[in-house]
């Protein structure tokens, strides 16, 4: 199994209207998603100083962050309007998906960390950064497109939402490598 799995099992299709306004039906997750990355940011710290002495995230941490990552992911999807169903709120701590949802996000269980890799971490994923910036404008284009393409065709094109589905697949394995739960060095691919 690949360290992050991401994915997205909606049709392309997609109601007119939803363009207009998935965004404000997204509010109240967008809230949820926040608190959680406000207590995801406090547990990268905990963790930091875990992988320092144990060379381990403690199993609660490391569910915690997955589940934080997965509902996020089903938060975006919605709000970019890749899928019909309103994301639950469910907060499922686990690594592994579990498969109630068209948003699909797995992280394999960890194994014992490299002790100093959190040293470097951030800087080891600069060139991620720089990448991901590019990429990022580019999906501004590629979103703004795909709106009036949902808004008019009522379907999103399928290379552009697979685009869009590479870039967060991407994003979210080096956000995994920066949160200190994989020491595998993320590939520089959308897929």
């Amino acid at each position: 199994m690949e360290p992050v799995v991401l994915d997205l099992d909606a049709p392309l299709e997609a109601a007119n209207w939803r363009p207009l306004v998935s965004w404000l039906l997204a509010i109240p997750q967008w809230f949820v998603v926040s608190v959680l990355g406000g207590v995801s940011q406090v547990l990268v710290v905990i963790s930091f100083f875990t992988v320092l002495f144990t060379r381990k995230i403690p199993d609660g941490i490391y569910n915690f962050q997955a589940m934080y990552l997965r509902y996020s992911w089903r938060t975006t999807s919605y709000t970019l309007f890749m899928r019909e169903s309103y994301p639950p709120f469910t907060f499922e701590m686990q690594t592994t998906d579990p498969g109630d949802d068209p948003a699909q996000l797995s992280i394999a269980d960890q194994g014992e960390l490299n002790r100093w890799l959190p040293l470097v971490k951030w800087l080891l994923l600069i060139p991620h950064f720089i990448a991901l910036i590019f990429l990022a404008i580019g999906a501004i284009f590629v979103w703004i497109a795909a709106f009036f393409a949902v808004l008019f065709t009522g379907r999103w094109p399928g290379g552009m939402r697979n685009y869009m589905i590479g870039l967060e697949r991407w994003s979210t394995r080096v956000n995994a490598y920066l949160y200190l739960m994989r020491d595998e060095y993320p590939p520089f691919s959308l897929t």
